[in-house]
């Protein structure tokens, strides 16, 4: 005989199952409307690529969103309650997007010469410029909450600070096109452009970053992996029989582990650059923000040397219509659907404090982003990956800014509880 709790606890999840399915509709309408859409593009110039940067872009909103790969997250959660996962998931990234590049690149440029270049690649020129578009742009991590690529994956999550950030990003950028000139003639135009490989060959270049990578994930795993703060972990939860649901259900729960996010983020990195240029989040954004702000008159009509440089927002848009602009479509859709389906999706109206450090921090990224030629996306991760030394130095500037602002944040937060406030 079934008990009446029995009973009451089977149309309890009854209804839960029966009210669960609707979880699964924007995810279901997000892959129902690629189709179509990849049917418009596939009847444009340059159809083929378009449609790859629409599938790579889905693809790379799920997996950031789902395995929340932030650099202002991971950097948080190391600096601040020591655990190492996120940052060690960075730094597998890097190295697998390496490995990945390296073997893309050496098909393009057979044997690499001082002075040579891969077409399209994010190598630009060192020096304290970088320094100081790389302090800025942590900084506004620090204000705003996160980078430019996590802003437009948090859309999709219903973020209110990301569309005052991306807004910010916008001015920064136009204050980065009027400071462009007198830092270009100061400082950059004779730094120097230096790809590794071009200098230790691609099986030095790959085994110098591998090493790098190696010790810097060594260090951060004895100094923090093993300190005792690390955030402990949940407690396991019972067991349940095994099967295609639970493992499907499995993916739509909590986050997903660091590890596989930093392999995902590695390997699209790699592929990006098979059918369209390296990943970056910022192109768009730039370039159309240059456009508008030079038709306008804002800044100079003549932006120095930046149309030779290699990187994120450097030329005027002629189309909307760009692989790099049907990416961040799919990547804000791919996110939305995936926080929708995993019950992340949290939209909520914005304070004026979620608007002020948006339009803050994201001044701070536009100027730094526009001023290093890239984000963290850009600049660190595809610059990096391609061997080049702009990337490392402007990730080194980013993480000091970084340590910086949560250490400010603790001293400031200890001086105010010692005097009661």
């Amino acid at each position: 005989m079934t008990s009446v709790t029995g009973e009451h606890t089977q149309n309890v999840n009854g209804r839960h199952r029966a009210r669960d399915w609707t979880r699964w509709l924007p995810l279901a309408a997000v892959l129902a409307a690629a189709w179509p859409v990849a049917a418009q593009l596939q009847l444009q110039g340059g159809g083929r690529t378009l449609v790859f940067a629409l599938a790579l872009g889905l693809l790379l909103g799920l997996v950031l969103q789902r395995s929340r790969f932030c650099f202002y997250c991971h950097a948080r959660d190391w600096f601040e309650f020591g655990d190492p996962r996120g940052v060690l998931s960075i730094l597998l990234a890097l190295a697998v997007g390496s490995a990945g590049m390296t073997v893309v690149l050496g098909s393009w440029v057979a044997v690499p010469q001082p002075g040579q270049l891969p077409p399209d690649m994010h190598i630009g020129p060192v020096s304290w410029v970088l320094v100081l578009a790389g302090l800025a742009f942590g900084a506004g991590m620090s204000v705003s909450g996160s980078c430019i690529s996590a802003h437009w994956y948090r859309l999709g999550e219903g973020s209110p600070v990301a569309p005052f950030a991306l807004v910010g990003t916008g001015l920064g950028f136009v204050l980065g096109f009027r400071s462009w000139n007198p830092l270009y003639s100061l400082a950059i135009a004779d730094a120097p452009v230096i790809w590794l490989p071009a200098h230790l060959g691609y099986g030095g270049a790959l085994a110098l970053q591998l090493a790098v990578l190696g010790l810097l994930a060594a260090w951060v795993w004895r100094i923090h992996g093993r300190s005792g703060r690390a955030r402990p972990r949940p407690a396991a939860e019972p067991a349940q029989p095994p099967g295609l649901r639970q493992l499907w259900l499995s993916l739509w729960q909590g986050r997903w582990n660091a590890a596989l996010g930093g392999l995902a983020v590695g390997l699209i990195a790699a592929a990006a650059i098979v059918r369209m240029r390296p990943l970056g989040v910022t192109t768009t954004l730039g370039s159309t923000v240059r456009g508008w702000a030079q038709a306008g008159g804002w800044v100079p009509e003549r932006l120095h040397g930046l149309d030779t440089l290699g990187g994120c927002a450097t030329a005027v848009l002629n189309s909307l219509l760009t692989p790099h602009a049907v990416l961040l479509l799919g990547l804000v859709a791919g996110a939305w659907g995936a926080a929708v389906a995993s019950r992340q999706w949290t939209p909520r109206r914005p304070t004026w404090r979620d608007a002020a450090r948006g339009l803050a921090g994201g001044a701070l990224l536009g100027w730094g982003a526009m001023t290093g030629l890239g984000c963290t996306i850009g600049t660190l991760l595809s610059g990096s990956m391609a061997g080049a030394l702009s990337g490392w130095v402007f990730g080194a500037a980013v993480f000091t800014a970084l340590w910086l602002g949560f250490a400010l944040r603790r001293w400031l937060h200890e001086r105010a509880g010692a005097q009661g406030l």
